[in-house]
């Protein structure tokens, strides 16, 4: 035979026949957008770290949450940076019916957007210490003790009217408390999106720089958050969080992790989400600006490689930009 008996190429050789045959696609409807919320009026406040990202006052947040429906963005993300002067050792700004979360909710939903809003579940916001939980006197996180405050935080916010809360802390058992909170107060629609492999990167420096928590933190969090060696963990960390009452589950950082993504993908049918962190971000915009490639192709592989390994949807900062052009 002077020929391949099967030509590959045929399947590749046109436009249209690319189009045709197009395994995964992306859709507006595949990112939830996160925003970062800081207190003032007229207030936009470049992220030096993240290019093209800022804070948003509360009545510049509503118009970027208009924007993001008229995209067809299904929901957006809420992360607040908490003033210095409401930071403590106990995070006692978390469980302020009026904190700048739920503020920020409540002026969304009067503002009449029709968009889903999910909120952060975690007090790293809110300590003056940096971590995700309460801290003894030899600077340990004490589980217990912090799922107790989560699950109170938590109804602040669903009292505020988000529709999801998020979980980002690693604290065990944090799931179940949060489950039976909201539904013992009647928020039985609520529903939770666990930060179920959330690893120890070195990815989220910007993030913390974005949330004013960066520079706080004493230690590290490698004593809550999972190690990036590990990748059969992941699957009893999803375990536990949807035998807890997790309606859906997320990956965090995302790219770096596809095959932990993967293998989720194949063992469980529960929506599966994926955060493209802050530093994942930055790796496409400091390239990008380097000349190292074209932004807008190696940003568009890195978010179909997302729905390719099994993601149901992506938590994404290009997710305003993307859904656009889509």
């Amino acid at each position: 035979m002077s020929y391949p008996a099967t030509r590959m190429r045929r399947r590749r050789q046109a436009p249209w026949m690319r189009e045709m045959l197009r395994e995964h696609r992306l859709h507006p409807s595949d990112f939830i957008w996160p925003l970062f919320v800081c207190e003032g009026q007229g207030e936009e406040q470049p992220i030096g770290s993240l290019r093209g990202v800022a804070r948003w006052s509360i009545d510049l947040l509503v118009e970027r949450a208009k924007e993001a429906a008229d995209a067809g963005i299904p929901a957006i993300a809420l992360f607040p940076n908490t003033a210095d002067k409401l930071r403590s050792e106990t995070a006692d700004e978390a469980l302020n019916p009026d904190n700048l979360i739920c503020r920020a909710t409540r002026a969304i939903r009067e503002a009449g957007v029709e968009i889903g809003i999910m909120t952060d579940v975690a007090l790293d916001p809110y300590t003056s210490h940096g971590h995700d939980g309460l801290i003894d006197g030899e600077g340990r996180v004490l589980n217990d003790a912090t799922v107790e405050i989560l699950a109170r935080q938590a109804l602040v916010q669903a009292d505020a009217g988000a529709d999801i809360v998020a979980p980002s802390d690693m604290m065990d058992g944090r799931v179940g408390a949060i489950r039976e909170a909201l539904e013992d107060a009647g928020h039985h629609d609520t529903a939770i999106m666990a930060y179920a492999a959330k690893y120890a990167s070195a990815l989220y420096g910007p993030f913390r720089e974005a949330v004013g928590s960066g520079g706080r933190l004493k230690g590290d969090k490698r004593g809550y958050q999972m190690d990036p060696a590990n990748g059969r963990e992941a699957l009893d960390e999803i375990d536990l969080d949807l035998g807890e009452g997790a309606d859906f589950v997320m990956v965090k950082p995302g790219m770096l992790y596809l095959d932990v993504i993967a293998r989720i993908a194949d063992q469980y049918d529960a929506p599966l989400f994926a955060y493209m962190t802050s530093g994942e971000y930055a790796m496409i915009e400091e390239a990008a600006a380097a000349g190292a490639g074209n932004r807008e192709a190696m940003l568009m592989e890195a978010l179909t490689a997302f729905k390719r390994a099994g993601c149901t949807g992506i938590l994404s900062y290009h997710a305003l930009e993307v859904a656009r052009k889509l």
